[in-house]
C-alpha cells in the first residue's frame, strides 16, 4: 500500500524543503518534508481559511485539526495571541515539523499533538475547530471528524472546513448541515468552499 499524508509513522526517506510565504501581512518561513501534505508551498484551501478565518465571539481554545506542517494553526496562533491553538495530526512527521516551524516563526501560543482525530485529546473541549480535511483518507473519515467535532466544540464554539467542490464539497455541506442545523459558505474561490457551522 502506498504511503499517504495520513500515514501515522512515514517510512519514506525524508527530504525537507524550507520557503518563505507571505500570509494575513506577515512573512513566515515554513519547511515541509516528503510524507506531509504541501510539500512546495501553502496550498491555496489553507490560505483561503486563513484568510477568512474570525475567531467566535465565545472564549476557548482553537483547534488545528489535521494541522500538517502547521501553516493554519501557527498563522491563527499569530493573528490572535490571547487564544491558545492546538495543533493535531495523525501523522508523527506533521507534528514534528509544526513544532518546528511554529518555533521558527515566534508562536508561542500554540500546543502539539500527535493524534488520530481526538483520540489524544482528552475530552477537551474548543471555541473554534479549522481543519482542512484529509480527503485522501476517504469521505466516511472526513465526515467521521465532523461527528466528533461536534462533540468537541463547545456551545456557540464554530467549525471552520476547507474544501473542493470536485472533492465533496457539497456533501460536506450537506453533512454540516444534518449535524448542526445550519451551515454557511462564508466564500467560494477557484472551486474551494470555506464552510462555518455553529454549535447552537
Amino acid at each position: 500500500m502506498s504511503e499517504h499524508y495520513f500515514s501515522k509513522k512515514p517510512q519514506s526517506k525524508s527530504s525537507p524543503k524550507t520557503w518563505s510565504y507571505r500570509l494575513k501581512e506577515r512573512q513566515y518561513t515554513f519547511t515541509s518534508d516528503v510524507g506531509v501534505f504541501s510539500k512546495n508551498e501553502v496550498d491555496f484551501g489553507s490560505k483561503l481559511l486563513i484568510e477568512q478565518f474570525r475567531p467566535p465571539e465565545i472564549q476557548g481554545d482553537i483547534l488545528d485539526l489535521g494541522c500538517g506542517y502547521g501553516p493554519i494553526g501557527i498563522a491563527i496562533s499569530d493573528s490572535y495571541p490571547d487564544r491558545h491553538v492546538v495543533m493535531a495530526d495523525v501523522n508523527e512527521r506533521a507534528v514534528l515539523l509544526a513544532e518546528k516551524n511554529a518555533a521558527k516563526n515566534q508562536i508561542n501560543n500554540a500546543e502539539f499533538i500527535q493524534s488520530d482525530q481526538f483520540s489524544q485529546l482528552d475530552g477537551r473541549m474548543f471555541a473554534a475547530i479549522l481543519t482542512n480535511p484529509p480527503i485522501r483518507a476517504g469521505k466516511q473519515t472526513v465526515h467521521q471528524m465532523f461527528e466528533k467535532s461536534k462533540k468537541a466544540l463547545m456551545k456557540m464554539g464554530e467549525i471552520w472546513v476547507v474544501i473542493q467542490k470536485k472533492q465533496g464539497a457539497p456533501s460536506a455541506k450537506d453533512k454540516l448541515e444534518e449535524l448542526f442545523g445550519n451551515v454557511e459558505v462564508v466564500t467560494k474561490d477557484k472551486g474551494y468552499f470555506i464552510l462555518r457551522a455553529i454549535n447552537v
